[in-house]
């Protein structure tokens, strides 16, 4: 009877031990998993911060991101319409197919508040007279920019989901002349506030429930270097006046599939006549 309870409890042993080891295993590739992040957004038109960057035409924008540390990551951006060349609106205007590949780092100081560097670099399809494409090229002429930006979210576990951004040119394409020629750095800075809505959480439609409504403000305080070129270049501009609706949905195997409508409105006073200052983007993304 003793030598049947040891072996019972020799069996029960390994037994755990095993159910153990599978859920490290699990758990280590969880943590694996998650390092590396895929996403795929299919948008109607290209805005940024209320720029119109490639007319009218269809957008398809990739990301990349791969957890460094449980608080860095690092990632790749990119963007394209597809087109070489595309007029506009009045028809006349010939204006290039537009490309941006973008890379950045995010670190994450605490639950609310994130640290992010971004260099936007946005290669013409065929070089513009006075433009220099090369890459890690930061001078008055050059397609590259570093944005330092700190991201506040308390859209999760907040009783006031607020988010703002606050957003500066630290290097790069950002330069201001004065009377006598001379580029200086002009540090043009955005700032953003958000709000989030949940809506129709206890909904039984599920094609309705969880809807998220994020209205946002944008303005852009110093636009000396006319690095925001549909804005205003000498007082503070609000370039983007925005409501976006957002519906998720889980396709399962780690995927989801969030759907978008976003409403923008460009308020500034100048510089707007070529794209007008309403837009509406629709989007479906797919993120693993």
């Amino acid at each position: 009877m003793k030598i049947n309870k040891g072996i019972s409890v020799l069996v029960l042993g390994l037994m755990s031990l095993i159910s153990f080891s599978q859920e490290k295993e699990q758990l280590k590739d969880t943590v694996e998993e998650k390092k590396l992040s895929l996403k795929i957004d299919l948008v109607s038109r290209y805005l940024w911060r209320g720029q119109c960057w490639g007319g009218n035409y269809a957008a398809i924008q990739p990301t990349i991101e791969y957890a460094v540390l449980p608080k860095l990551t690092l990632g790749v951006w990119a963007t394209t319409n597809f087109k070489n060349q595309y007029f506009y609106p009045d028809g006349e205007t010939l204006y290039k197919g537009y490309q941006e590949i973008d890379f950045y780092a995010t670190y994450q100081i605490n639950d609310f508040l994130q640290f992010q560097l971004w260099d936007y670099y946005w290669p013409s399809v065929s070089k513009v007279e006075g433009v220099s494409n090369t890459f890690f090229e930061y001078g008055p002429t050059s397609s590259q920019t570093v944005d330092a930006m700190l991201c506040f979210d308390f859209s999760e576990g907040y009783k006031y989901p607020f988010n703002a951004t606050i957003s500066t040119f630290i290097a790069g394409n950002d330069y201001r002349y004065d009377n006598n020629g001379i580029p200086k750095h002009n540090y043009t800075t955005y700032l953003e506030l958000g709000y989030t809505f949940n809506l129709f959480e206890n909904s039984s439609h599920k094609a309705i429930q969880n809807i998220e409504l994020a209205p946002s403000a944008g303005v852009v305080l110093n636009n000396k270097a006319q690095y925001y070129n549909f804005a205003d270049y000498d007082k503070p501009s609000f370039v983007n006046l925005a409501v976006k609706a957002t519906k998720e949905f889980d396709l399962g195997s780690g995927i989801s599939m969030p759907l978008s409508l976003n409403y923008i409105h460009n308020a500034a006073t100048k510089n707007t006549d070529f794209f007008g200052k309403d837009f509406l983007v629709a989007g479906i993304s797919f993120g693993y």
